[in-house]
């Protein structure tokens, strides 16, 4: 009797960029952007997901296509519920004798309570039972296959859409952890500014994204590959486009990078020597979507001396990870974790 209310368990990787949520019967069966098309006179909601992403800046004016998750957290609460209530239906399918599921959520180690309390009231309200939070390091870990069950020590980098996670992992926990907010929106928002500065042309957050994607890398590739983006001239206000190419690209995301290598090392530096050792020894794990820009392995690599791996599968670890602590709901502990009064006290 306990399978079908296991069932109707979910795991959600509740990123800036993109929602998954993963069900004990089904794996990963939700993966959609996370953005919300809503109409200003009624304030219904008329698109979610990919289909409000495709929105973006092409909407009339009644219509605003908006992202309710920045830097990780909600910022728009209202929104945020809204895009839930439809993912958790979809999830789940709809039948009046499916019960309340019971929620894990992912949150960057770098929440503060509030922002905890804001997770939790907003998948209450969207139709969960009851919500238990896992950090996005500790869930990545999970989801890349690592044995963090040991005193044996392992180290991962989760570079997601609004924040990049770092933590250094043992015993089934957190030693040491950090968060920032560069991210893969922070490399979208480098190559808009770059284009706009460099070539006077506006472009928008979806053709960022793609630049990044096609050609954007942090090291030198054996080829430059060029890309032809098109926007709006920043003078005349008329419709033009440019050749770019990933030589150029790498000069603007190679900052960013830089920022986050410098964290990584930071951790390190905070972290006990035999953890460090076990860490040199077992290799960086690279999690998250923004792991995927072209060299960003061989950046940490040279700038910590210790191997870097990409998991397999990067974009889908953190939701994999939730979707693996589901089976330890009845140990975990429900509603806020207190992440940040725990790494003051840790101090």
């Amino acid at each position: 009797m306990k399978l079908p209310f296991f069932a109707s368990d979910l795991g959600v990787d509740l990123g800036s960029a993109n929602v998954l949520i993963y069900t004990a019967s089904e794996g990963i069966n939700v993966r959609e952007p996370s953005v919300v098309a809503v109409d200003k006179n009624t304030g219904r909601i008329l698109q979610v997901g990919a289909a409000a992403r495709n929105m973006l800046g092409r909407t009339p004016g009644n219509v605003v296509a908006m992202r309710p998750l920045r830097s990780g957290v909600i910022s728009d609460q209202e929104m945020t519920v809204k895009m839930l209530q439809v993912m958790f239906k979809s999830a789940m399918g709809s039948s009046l004798f499916t019960p309340k599921p019971r929620v894990v959520v992912c949150v960057p180690s770098g929440v503060t309570e509030v922002e905890e309390r804001t997770v939790i009231n907003a998948a209450i309200e969207a139709g969960a039972r009851r919500v238990y939070l896992i950090e996005e390091p500790l869930a990545a870990a999970l989801g890349a296959g690592l044995d963090i069950s040991g005193p044996n020590g392992h180290m991962v980098v989760d570079i997601g859409g609004g924040t990049t996670d770092i933590a250094v992992l043992s015993m089934n926990g957190v030693a040491v952890s950090s968060s920032l907010t560069v991210a893969g929106d922070a490399f979208d928002e480098a190559i808009a500014r770059y284009v706009r500065r460099q070539h006077g042309i506006v472009i928008g957050q979806v053709t960022a994204e793609e630049i990044k994607i096609q050609i954007g890398c942090v090291a030198p590739r054996a080829e430059d590959i060029a890309m032809v983006a098109k926007g709006r001239d920043a003078k005349t206000g008329m419709p033009h486009e440019v050749t770019l190419y990933s030589s150029e690209i790498m000069g603007v995301l190679q900052r960013p990078a830089r920022q986050i290598a410098d964290e990584v090392l930071s951790v390190l530096e905070a972290t006990s020597p035999e953890l460090v050792g076990d860490i040199a020894a077992n290799g960086i794990t690279l999690t998250g979507g923004g792991c995927q820009i072209w060299g960003m392995d061989q950046v940490l690599h040279e700038r910590t001396g210790i191997p870097c791996h990409i998991a397999d599968d990067p974009d889908s670890c953190v939701a994999i990870g939730c979707g693996k602590s589901l089976k330890w709901l009845s140990h975990m502990q429900e509603g806020t974790i207190n992440i940040a009064r725990r790494r003051i006290m840790q101090r």
